[in-house]
């Protein structure tokens, strides 16, 4: 008798924990880490705050324009190939930017780790799980999402102590050794762009189809000519224009509002628990939930955070500020982690990425600058966190409205009833 062979054990969770860890050592390109440097380099370079926020926002640009490309090679080339480039440059950057001495050569680095971690690494990793999962995306990808913020949210801790203890040049090159050490090994030897790579099946369930290497969604044309996909988009704008003009200015911020240098850098910690909670809780439904109703609530409490900025105090309250902040910044990027493929399909998940991406940290990279400059007119936060209210309003509304996609190239598919309620 000749024996069975077994069929190889599901490598989909090792998959989740490189794209985890992925995402969370896109800090160094992330507004959280970056804005215990601010400081620093004001110091070090003689630069003023305003001179560095338009530094940041012409490095944010210029690496934003890059995205589009960036997703198209993932669908062309895969993760595994575009990770590894992705992440030596990265690293290579990071240290471009510990030896910068003006504000040229600033914005050069700036260009290099907004472009690099948080865009093409990010979308790298947001790719790779979505591919490797369907029924359980949802859930999956809060993981995700959840651990990764959850680094993104704590690098500041560690690293203002490493900026106090030497300084902000070699923290720098310290993220840059992290990045490489842990990351470039895992994208090399264990990432697999598709589960058909290894022989296996989305979700390691032979009834999702043979092990073709065929997928099905909409392509790039098709999906922005869905209102609901510029949503979508502006879902996850949201969250990174305001991630990055606060995180940019929560020290000053919370400054304004009573709080030392120490405890502004602090309010990290109760913005990564809640980051992760929410992560998780969104998680939990988005599967079986109305994309409207889960998009429209988030908003809702996101608008409120902003409020509560302009009143928050030393102690409970700012604590307080810190979790409804940190939560809503953290699950919206897993609504919109979560729903796009859900909606849109994988083959050319991407392409559509790379546009989401593109949008986000174009939007982004304004963010800092208004802020400062609000600041700068006004002499306080307050004016630019009220008005700032208004936008996951607006987004909240549409998400209410807008027509869900009818597609010629079908996602996956979903429950009737929750699609259209």
């Amino acid at each position: 008798m000749i024996a069975r062979t077994a069929e190889p054990k599901f490598s989909g969770p090792r998959m989740v924990v490189i794209a985890t860890l992925a995402m969370g050592l896109t800090a160094p390109g992330q507004t959280a880490s970056i804005s215990v440097f601010i400081d620093p380099m004001i110091a070090d370079l003689g630069i003023g705050r305003t001179a560095v926020s338009a530094a940041y926002m012409v490095g944010t640009l210029a690496g934003a324009f890059a995205l589009p490309w960036v997703g198209r090679a993932v669908d062309l080339y895969g993760v595994r190939r575009v990770m590894s480039v992705v992440v030596a440059a990265f690293g290579s950057a990071c240290v471009g930017l510990s030896f910068a001495q003006n504000l040229a050569e600033l914005a050069l680095g700036f260009i290099g780790i907004r472009m690099l971690g948080q865009g093409a690494l990010g979308l790298c990793a947001a790719t790779l799980v979505s591919r490797w999962y369907a029924k359980r995306r949802g859930q999956v990808v809060s993981i995700q999402i959840a651990v990764g913020g959850g680094i993104i949210a704590l690098s500041p801790v560690p690293l203002e102590r490493l900026i106090a203890a030497f300084d902000w040049r070699t923290a720098m090159l310290v993220e840059a050794a992290v990045v490489i050490v842990v990351l470039l090994p895992a994208a090399l030897i264990w990432a697999r762009s598709r589960p058909a790579d290894l022989g296996q099946f989305v979700d390691g369930d032979p009834a999702n189809g043979g092990r073709s290497r065929a997928e099905h969604g909409a392509d790039r044309a098709e999906a922005v000519r869905q209102p609901f996909f510029w949503v979508l988009v502006g879902v996850f704008a949201t969250a990174g224009f305001f991630n990055a003009a606060i995180g940019f200015h929560l020290i000053a911020l919370l400054g304004e509002r009573g709080l030392s240098a120490t405890e502004a850098a602090a309010n990290f910690l109760p913005q990564a628990i809640a980051g992760t909670a929410a992560t998780l809780l969104v998680g939990s439904v988005i599967d079986r939930a109305s994309p409207r109703l889960v998009i429209a609530v988030a908003m809702l409490a996101f608008a409120a955070a902003f409020v509560w900025g302009t009143v928050a105090e030393p102690g409970w309250s700012a604590v307080c500020f810190g979790v409804v902040f940190g939560g809503c910044g953290n699950a919206l990027r897993a609504i919109e982690n979560g729903i796009t493929p859900q909606l849109f399909g994988t083959a050319h998940i991407g392409a559509l990425r790379g546009v989401v991406s593109g949008v986000t940290i174009t939007c982004s990279a304004f963010a800092p600058l208004i802020y400062s400059l609000s600041y700068a007119w006004t002499g306080s936060f307050s004016l630019v966190l009220r008005l700032s209210a208004l936008v996951p309003l607006a987004v909240a509304v549409a998400a209410l409205i807008a027509p869900l996609p009818r597609l010629r190239h079908g996602a996956e598919r979903e429950p009737e009833a929750r699609l259209t309620s």
